[in-house]
């Protein structure tokens, strides 16, 4: 029997070592590596034995060399998955031979969501549901709860992966799911399911698998403490398409993110409202995010953030109080810290605001997570807000970047933010002077600024 190798691969980018080390080279992370053994067993034989020679990778056929102006650009494939949010955060729709990551905590509603989808695709193609951690009755109680139609799906109750790759070259579905990767496991690699080399395998023989038979392929992913996938780093890498689904518990919305996307637009947002009968899409997200009170309050304002290839329209609340500590507190929720921190001395430099020794606590409404730079000024407003406790008109809508040194910067697509403000009966509008429009918008006034100074002024001038 040969002597089984082994080899230490980091868990955050995928790099492998002969012995193990504290600190990954490649990405600096500390107590990364973790040790696999590389086996050549029965299993990769057999599995290799049952593929088409000519795929051998993870990107199709392999073919010989070819100019880069000769090589077709047909468009590729796709079909729908019957819900319109899901196909946006994909770009479009399933394509056939891709392979889809789907993560989320648990209860957030992955494998409803796949259910849906199966059952609705069933109805015009060969589909293959495969759960290894509910029984077949579990998932038919909750097919039945949802009212969903069960009479085409074929479903499957296993965590081998060479049993159901056997089954599935019978069956030849043109979409499977498997939930979830973390219990698969090869017979081959001498490791518990669920660690870094079961991972890593099972998710390279059912890629090859997808790319051989041309199947659409989505996998669950759990997640860990800080909301990241779980597993090696190497696996987001395998897949063509990453998404993750979040959600707080004591919020009926869930948002469906692209985190990567061979085929699409990266960072494209979809959202569902969690129902009895199932996961419904949201076709409208910003009226959810703005259910204002009719009360208005101080600190409170609305701003126009960028998702994917739509505006949406979001609150943004500050609240600033005297604080009681000797360092003050910074808490933001939706929002990045560290950006508050500058945006406050900022705020103090070229402001006149001096917020060193009062609390800042920033949310954005909805569970709704900013990652753009869009919503500085909304946020300076909102603390100014606060602090002088002036209450905001319900019809102002507030966008633009702010600099170091004052500056108002423009950001992308403000023709269309400001655009989607007045459909939702804005009137007023503080943007950068860049992104004023060239002809006026009926019924929206704009008002375009340079510095921060001159912003505070048109914002605060009623």
């Amino acid at each position: 029997m040969a002597k089984a190798k082994t080899a230490f691969v980091c868990n955050e980018c995928g790099a492998d070592y002969a012995k193990w080390q504290g600190q990954c080279q490649a990405c600096s992370a500390w107590n990364s590596l973790s040790e696999i053994r590389l086996t050549a067993g029965k299993t990769s034989a057999r599995v290799a034995a049952n593929q088409d020679p000519r795929y051998q990778g993870y990107a199709g056929a392999i073919t010989g060399i070819q100019n880069l102006s000769d090589i077709d650009l047909g468009d590729v494939p796709r079909f729908s998955s019957g819900a319109n949010e899901f196909d946006r955060v994909l770009g479009g729709g399933l394509v056939p031979g891709g392979v889809v990551l789907i993560g989320g905590s648990p209860g957030a509603g992955k494998s409803t969501l796949l259910l849906q989808t199966m059952c609705w695709l069933a109805q015009q193609q060969s589909a293959l549901y495969v759960t290894g951690e509910e029984s077949l009755q579990q998932v038919a109680m909750r097919a039945l709860r949802l009212g969903l139609p069960t009479q085409n799906l074929k479903m499957l109750s296993e965590t081998n992966v060479e049993a159901i790759l056997n089954i599935a070259q019978q069956v030849k579905p043109k979409v499977m799911v498997i939930d979830s990767i973390q219990v698969m496991h090869l017979d081959g690699v001498e490791s518990a399911p669920g660690s870094v080399s079961q991972v890593r395998e099972s998710a390279a023989v059912l890629t090859r698998f997808a790319k051989q038979t041309q199947t659409a392929v989505l996998l669950v992913g759990h997640v860990t403490k800080d909301g990241t996938l779980a597993g090696p780093k190497v696996l987001e890498h395998m897949v063509d398409c990453s998404v993750l689904l979040e959600g707080s518990e004591d919020s009926r919305f869930r948002t469906l993110r692209g985190m990567k996307n061979r085929f699409g637009a990266v960072n494209e947002l979809g959202v569902f409202a969690m129902l009895e009968n199932g996961l419904k899409e949201v076709k409208n997200p910003s009226s959810i995010f703005l259910n204002r009170s009719k009360h208005p309050a101080a600190g409170s304002l609305v701003m126009v953030v960028w998702e994917g290839t739509r505006p949406l329209l979001v609150e943004l609340q500050a609240l600033v109080d005297d604080s009681a500590l000797g360092n003050p507190r910074r808490v933001t929720v939706g929002f990045d810290h560290n950006r508050l921190a500058m945006l406050l001395a900022v705020l103090h430099k070229h402001g006149g605001l001096l917020t060193s020794d009062q609390d800042v606590y920033l949310n954005v409404v909805g569970g709704v997570k900013v990652l753009e730079t869009s919503a500085d000024l909304a946020a300076i407003a909102a603390v100014v807000s606060s602090f002088r406790d002036r209450v905001l008109p319900h019809d102002l809508v507030v966008l633009g970047e702010v600099g170091l040194s004052g500056e108002i910067r423009p950001v992308p697509s403000g023709q269309e933010r400001i655009s989607e403000a007045a459909k939702h009966g804005f009137t007023r509008a503080v943007v950068p002077k860049a992104n004023c429009p060239k002809k006026p918008i009926e019924g929206m006034k704009v008002i375009g600024v340079e510095r921060l100074s001159e912003a505070l002024d048109a914002i605060f001038e009623h």
